[in-house]
């Protein structure tokens, strides 16, 4: 569970990050090497979720989704200076547990 958690923050943070230094570039005027470390960082966000042990990819995006809210929330909050209010955290925590339904729910 550990092992899914982490490598679900890190493609969270690596697509959060990568898409971020490419907005900087693109709004804020920043260098275009911004955007190119962006764009490499985005492409690894695209192996991360590879690394998960579930047979599904659907259900891997599918839950990742939740966690990228919730991810999102939280750069918003420390990035961005926006104090999340309490509707973003009830969002975010709904979304949390869709995400352990979805992973780790009973099947057959």
């Amino acid at each position: 569970m550990i092992y899914t958690i982490v490598l679900f923050i890190l493609a969270g943070m690596a697509e959060i990050g990568g898409g971020y230094l490419i907005w900087l570039v693109l709004r804020e005027g920043r260098p275009f090497w911004y955007g190119i470390i962006g764009g490499i960082v985005l492409v690894l966000y695209g192996i991360i979720p590879t690394l998960q042990k579930f047979p599904s990819f659907g259900r891997v995006y599918a839950a990742y989704g939740g966690v990228f809210i919730i991810l999102s929330v939280l750069w918003g909050w420390w990035v961005d200076k926006k104090t999340p209010d309490l509707y973003n955290w009830l969002g975010a925590v709904i979304c949390l547990i869709g995400v352990f339904v979805m992973l780790w729910g009973p099947r057959h």
